[in-house]
């Protein structure tokens, strides 16, 4: 049995990447879509375990201590991570694993898995970034402003990325990636 493939997605908030992750298990067999843990409260509309798994700043301290997560990072004042053992128990069985998470967390694993695929997602413009949190509607105007700034030295990791896709639009987006991806699926 050959082993699965790690895919990482990233990008700067609001470039889409959760969309695109469930878009693409959809349409790619052998292809499941890693949960993330973080310390930060549940939005609206959110699921324990589907969207992420919530835990308390202490859960998730014990599990840095314990050597539990594959990646982890701070980020704007919350944890968030990997649970490292659904990775390696999916790779083992040959099942590929797409993973949104930030570009700390994705040369973490690039580290640890030298053979994982590192795709950046870029918006259309930075001007179509801002509209697109705007009108998500998460975030307070002050919260979006910082994450504009943010955005400048997001960029700087585009160079250690195997590939580069712009979300233009969700339909041709998803087919672009879908050959990426299946493409590395194939190779060993």
């Amino acid at each position: 049995m050959h082993q699965g493939k790690l895919i990482v997605l990233s990008g700067p908030s609001g470039t889409g990447k959760t969309t695109l992750c469930r878009e693409l298990v959809k349409r790619i067999p052998g292809l499941v879509f890693s949960i993330s843990a973080t310390t930060r409260d549940k939005r609206p509309g959110e699921r324990d375990a589907y969207d992420y798994y919530f835990l308390t700043p202490a859960e998730f301290k014990r599990k840095i201590k314990a050597g539990e997560f594959l990646e982890w990072a701070k980020v704007y004042s919350h944890y968030y991570g990997t649970i490292k053992k659904p990775i390696t128990d999916n790779l083992a069985k040959g099942v590929s694993v797409l993973l949104d998470i930030d570009m700390q967390g994705a040369l973490q694993v690039k580290n640890k898995f030298s053979q994982a695929v590192l795709i950046f997602i870029l918006p259309p413009s930075l001007e179509e970034l801002r509209q697109r949190l705007i009108r998500r509607k998460r975030d307070s105007l002050d919260t979006i402003a910082r994450r504009m700034k943010q955005i400048e030295e997001e960029m700087k990791y585009i160079p250690q990325y195997d590939q580069v896709v712009t979300n233009k639009d969700l339909v041709n987006t998803v087919k672009c990636l879908q050959t990426i991806i299946k493409q590395r699926m194939k190779t060993e």
